[in-house]
């Protein structure tokens, strides 16, 4: 009974938590948003990364940004929490999974699965500025 209770339990919280994640990215939901990659205002996150908030907040849950690579970027082996869809923009996008190598160049698409073990990385020559959506708040966690 005790295990049916704390497995019930984790289920309504996970189901809770996913209801939050989900609301925060759709406040604005009934709003037009406009973004122009060239015009946005960058702040850089990391070493050789950079990004533009375009709706919702990538530090607290669902939210799409505009993301820069410097060229020659490498953000090596890790996974995500959640799923990440990317659109490539201007340069490449580098992707290397166990299933091999993929540009993800202007126009072109990628869904990461949260979980998914994978190394990413910017063109040597022209890095990368890629649209980047997640459902839930955007992290990286080093894989070994």
């Amino acid at each position: 009974m005790k295990r049916t209770l704390l497995i019930v339990g984790l289920a309504a919280a996970m189901l809770g938590a996913w209801c939050i994640g989900r609301l925060q990215g759709q406040a604005d939901a009934n709003k037009v948003v406009f973004a122009a990659a060239d015009k946005a205002n960058y702040t850089s996150t990391t070493n050789g990364v950079s990004t533009a908030s375009i709706w919702g907040d990538g530090n607290v849950g669902a939210h799409g940004t505009f993301t820069k690579f410097t060229p020659g970027y490498d953000a090596g082996l890790h996974t995500h929490t959640n799923d990440v869809w990317i659109v490539g923009i201007k340069g490449a996008y580098l992707y290397k999974d166990d299933a091999g190598e993929k540009r993800v160049g202007p126009g072109d698409f990628l869904r990461v699965p949260g979980g998914h073990k994978h190394w990413s990385g910017g063109d040597k020559k022209e890095g990368a500025l890629f649209y980047e959506e997640s459902s839930g708040k955007f992290d990286l966690i080093p894989a070994k």
